[in-house]
């Protein structure tokens, strides 16, 4: 599946056009919906969300809850734009008040602003705002959809939030979901949940931002997926772009990831071995379950690592465009923290991806001949 989005943060709406979608895949709006509604939670979430409500509306793809095999376009209205319509009104003269002159550290308002020669970096940030990550949950929703049919289940966690750290890994075949999507900072352990929080309180009170770690898991993968013999095939390099293609985040890595470095050998690998009845197993998931560019059926492991929100209501100095003095940066309403909801975008990112591949595995036409190649699938490794 492929995926283009368009729409501004205080636009009218954000739209997303999904590509490549086997036909008969069920569907239907809750599946979509309520991603969006986990992707707007999360403690440290700032004002934007008190207003906007995100729902979709389906144009085209779907027919009495199931996709056609065609493009599916959705839009989700920003309720926000009513208060917006002057600022960022599609015809007419600019509204010189408004214009934003002094680039914010760390977000892409300076570099935007000389590679397109704007003078205003509302030009810039209204598209990098991490607003446009809600048309990325709808187009997921639809890969997360075709998975289901596959027997996969892809779902996240948090493990930091600032110097609050989760410190017990979680086996995602036991991982008890339901428990975190209670959690308002999408973390497992109340303990830890409740350090996360108050590091929450402490930033806010600050005028700061913080970062994290997130976690997203896929259990229920055949291996083979992706490949060996081509860069591009390689499906860690896929899962890599896509998680590294959300706004704010600065690092991933599959399984134990960066550790693996200061390992010996026997240590960073996972040994096989032949169970009868479960076939090749392994007793560890060091790899995250990916090796040499592929699926290798354990549960896939994808840690992001997500900076601070530029946005500072203690501002860093920033220069003013016009005059070249010395400022601060200008100020957007913003949030404390959003590792929760990247986590939910990174999910979205992880399924469209796999949905892809099991397409290109399986035959991408329709959901019936997919499940029929699975299960012939199955039955040769078995063998």
């Amino acid at each position: 599946m492929r995926y283009t989005t368009a729409g501004e943060s205080h636009g009218r709406a954000l739209v997303t056009i999904v590509t490549d979608v086997p036909a008969g895949i069920p569907l239907n709006a809750a599946d979509i919906d309520s991603d969006l509604a986990r992707r707007q939670r999360g403690y440290g979430r700032g004002g934007r969300m008190e207003i906007e409500t995100d729902k979709a509306t389906v144009l085209s793809g779907i027919r009495f809850g199931r996709t056609l095999g065609t493009p599916i376009a959705l839009t989700i209205g920003n309720r926000d734009w009513d208060n917006w319509t002057d600022v960022m009104s599609t015809w007419g003269e600019p509204v010189e008040s408004a214009r934003v002159t002094a680039p914010r550290p760390g977000h892409a308002d300076l570099a935007g602003m000389l590679k397109i020669g704007s003078r205003d970096a509302r030009d810039i940030l209204e598209r990098a705002s991490a607003r446009e990550t809600a048309a990325r949950v709808a187009a997921g929703a639809i890969g997360r959809a075709l998975l289901r049919e596959m027997g996969v289940s892809v779902s996240s966690y948090v493990v930091r939030i600032g110097d609050a750290v989760l410190a017990d890994e979680i086996d995602p075949r036991s991982m008890d979901a339901s428990h975190i999507e209670t959690s308002d900072v999408r973390c497992p352990d109340e303990a830890a949940a409740a350090r996360m929080r108050a590091a929450i309180d402490a930033a806010r009170t600050a005028g700061e931002s913080l970062g994290g770690v997130f976690v997203v898991t896929a259990t229920g993968l055949v291996p083979g997926l992706g490949g060996y013999a081509q860069a591009d095939q390689r499906l860690d390099a896929r899962l890599g772009a896509a998680v590294l293609s959300i706004p704010a985040i600065k690092g991933v890595e599959f399984g134990d990831g960066f550790e693996l470095a200061g390992r010996p050998g026997s240590l960073a690998h996972d040994a096989i071995r032949y169970e009868s009845g479960s076939g090749f197993v392994r007793d560890t998931n060091r790899a995250g379950g990916l090796e040499g560019g592929m699926t290798n059926g354990e549960p896939l492991v994808i840690r992001g690592a997500m900076k601070p929100i530029p946005t500072l209501m203690t501002p860093l100095a920033s220069v003013d465009i016009d005059t070249l003095a010395s400022v601060d940066a200008s100020r957007e309403r913003s949030d404390v923290c959003a590792v929760p909801a990247a986590a939910v975008v990174a999910e979205a990112e992880v399924a469209l991806v796999l949905a892809t591949t099991y397409a290109e595995k399986f035959g991408g036409d329709s959901v019936a001949d997919m499940r029929g190649a699975l299960d012939a699938y199955l039955a040769r490794i078995a063998r």
